[in-house]
Order: structure tokens, then sequence, then C-alpha cells
């Protein structure tokens, strides 16, 4: 801290000659302390707003020893607290320290400077200890951000040379705490690769760990050989069991793509349809749409074969990509400007495939003129070609 920064000290005392001391001892070392003076704890409550140190008295009309110093502790957040006792109570100033006041001085014993110097270091340690809990918070964040994408985010579960994938996630506006989109890709011992992606409607840890749920759910099912309709009932009964708020419910995309990888079975739960595309172009995958889990207690989700042909690739995403805004109007983007979108980035460049993703997340965020507010998964599956494709 600059030695001319003022610092705005609260004074709780009672007694008004001690209360005049304070203020001469100061004004003899010209301390640039701004004091404000209250006479109780009722009185300091609404005064601490704004102030960085609070010196307190701990024999107070309406609260006595520790228990004022928990009363502003309450009340008064990080503010720093140097706590003032006399000379038979110094033991109380210790207990004070020990119980979160960053300093005590025994009424009697103080000069100016010490008074000064003593404000500074608790308004100093005061923020140091701030700035700590910070760092700590920062840390488990970080933590608990590694753990929940190693359970959204998987690695594939794939070993077709003829097929290629990447992935994206970006967190909704203002946001750092994945939210409850997840994906994932596996291959079956048929042959058949299976790709889910899914979005659990809502913001929060909860929400990002009953994704977590459902996606290793989803991969046990399918690596276990379980019929696709079981694997999605399976899902809806453990998000109805596990859920914290009744009608909470996640949003499927499930694509399995045939052992020839000309063909694919698609499965919809309220999600948004995939892009297809082709050296033909670009289309939308279409098959009938389910309601999404967690909606009825026996819902079924009928699929559709659809035509992939020799070389292509298919974009999962989650909404929060087509529900960003058309500049600065309330119009969305919406499904089939975003399949155009994917075709003009495709013919931009031969390796569209390898920046496509993050391409298409910050062209639909400057549409929307920013971040997008919720959360965006993506996953792009491509079949390679290969020697003899028509």
């Amino acid at each position: 801290m600059a030695s001319q920064d003022v610092v705005r000290v609260l004074l709780v005392e009672d007694d008004a000659g001690d209360a005049l001391l304070v203020e001469e001892l100061l004004a003899e070392v010209n301390a640039p302390i701004r004091l404000t003076r209250a006479q109780s704890v009722r009185e300091a409550v609404p005064l601490l707003a704004g102030q960085d140190c609070v010196l307190l008295d701990l024999g107070l009309p309406d609260a006595s020893g520790l228990q004022a110093l928990r009363q502003l502790g309450l009340a008064g957040g990080d503010v720093a607290v140097v706590v003032l006792t006399g000379l038979a109570d110094e033991q109380q100033g210790m207990a004070a320290v020990a119980a979160g006041a960053q300093d005590y001085l025994v009424k009697g014993q103080v000069d100016g400077d010490l008074l000064s110097r003593v404000i500074r270091y608790a308004v100093e340690r005061a923020r140091s200890e701030e700035i700590q809990r910070q760092l700590r918070e920062e840390r488990l964040y970080a933590k608990e951000k590694a753990r929940l994408e190693r359970g959204l985010l998987p690695t594939p579960v794939l070993v077709d040379p003829r097929l290629d994938h990447d992935s994206a996630y970006q967190p909704g506006r203002q946001r750092m705490l994945l939210g409850g989109d997840f994906y994932d890709v596996v291959e079956s011992q048929d042959g058949t690769v299976h790709a889910v992606i899914g979005d659990v409607c809502g913001h929060g840890p909860d929400e990002a760990a009953l994704g977590v749920y459902l996606r290793v759910a989803w991969r046990a099912l399918v690596l276990a050989h379980r019929p696709v309709d079981e694997v999605l009932d399976t899902m809806q009964r453990l998000l109805v069991h596990e859920r914290h708020l009744d009608g909470l419910f996640a949003t499927v995309c499930m694509l399995s793509v045939a052992p020839d990888r000309r063909t694919a079975r698609l499965r919809l739960a309220g999600h948004p349809p995939p892009v297809l595309v082709t050296d033909g172009g670009v289309s939308l995958l279409s098959a009938p749409v389910g309601v999404p889990l967690g909606v009825r207690a026996t819902p079924t989700w009928p699929s559709a074969t659809v035509e992939l042909g020799a070389r292509w690739s298919v974009l999962l995403y989650t909404d929060g990509l087509v529900e960003g805004r058309m500049g600065g109007t309330a119009e969305r983007l919406g499904v089939a400007r975003l399949a155009d979108l994917v075709g003009a980035l495709s013919r931009q460049h031969p390796d569209w495939r390898t920046t496509v993703l993050d391409d298409l997340i910050r062209e639909v965020c400057d549409l929307n003129q920013g971040d997008l507010v919720d959360d965006v998964a993506a996953l792009l599956l491509t079949r390679l070609p290969e020697a003899g494709d028509a």
C-alpha cells in the first residue's frame, strides 16, 4: 500500500475520552487515516461498508468481549479488525486474534506511530488473507473443473482408422464451471460406432455432475452391447433418480454408424439434428424427434436410417450453438443457418475439418455480438477417404 493512500477506519468506542485519545494520537503523527466513530455494535454495522479497518473496543454497551468481534465479523466480511483492550484484559486481546482479529492494542500503551503502523499492517494482512483465500478457491475450482472435464469430455473409444473425430467445449457467458453438456464416442465389437451428445437443462455443478452420470452410464451400456432403446431408457431412469429438482430433463442425440460407414441410425430425444457434410453439400440429418429424457414416464425414441455416403463429416452439437442471436436482433441463429455456416467454412479451406469447430464457435459468437449465454459442446465425426471409394 502506498504511504499516501488514505485508510478508512471505523472506531467502535463508547467512551468519549478514549475516542478523543485515538483521534489525537493519529493527528500527532499526521496519519493519512479517515476516522469514523460508532458507539455500539448496532451503530457500527451500517457503517462497515467501505471501511478498511475497524478499531474495536471489547467493552461496549450492547456487546462485550468476543461477542462484539463475532457480530462485526459476520457483518464486515474481509474488513480488518484491531481490538482495543484494557491492561487487565490483555488475554482477551490475544483470544480475539485467535478468533480472527488481525491484532490487538492495550489502551494506555500506544503512541501515534504504533497505532498508525498496526492499522496499516492489519489492513495489509487482511488483504493478504483474502488473496490467499481466493487462490485456494481457484485451486479447488481448477481441480473440480479437471474432474468434471474427465467425466464430461472423455477420450473416445475408437479404433477404426477410417474414422477421425474432433470436439470442442465452451462454457456459457460469465461462467467458468462446466455445465451439463456431454458427449462420447464408442466403437462396439461388431464395428458399429455409437456417438452421443447431450445437454442437461440448467447450469451449475449439480447439472454438470448429472451430465457425468449420464455420459458414464451411456458408455457402460454401449460397451455392454445393450440395445439402444434400453440404453436411453436406463439413462432416463438414472436421470430421474439422481436429479436434484423435479422436472429437470436432458436432451440427447445418438448416432450409430454402421460397420460399412455408409449409413447410420439416428435417434433424437428433444435434441437438434446433426449436420451432414459430404462432397455433394451440407444438409441436416432427419429423424423423428422424441421427448427429452425425464419428461415422460414411459417414452419412446423412434429411430431413422440416414444415408451418409462414401466420405462424410457429421457435426453433433448442443443447442447453445443455435440459440445465439443474429446481430443486435432477438432472432435466433437456428439450425438452418448453422448448416449454412458449416457449409461456408467447409468451402474455405481444404483442411477445414481441423479447425471448423473453433471457427464455427467464433463465427456464432461474432453474430451474437459477444459470448454465448448457454454452454456449447460440439463433436465432429469424419469418415476419411480410402482407395477405391466412389
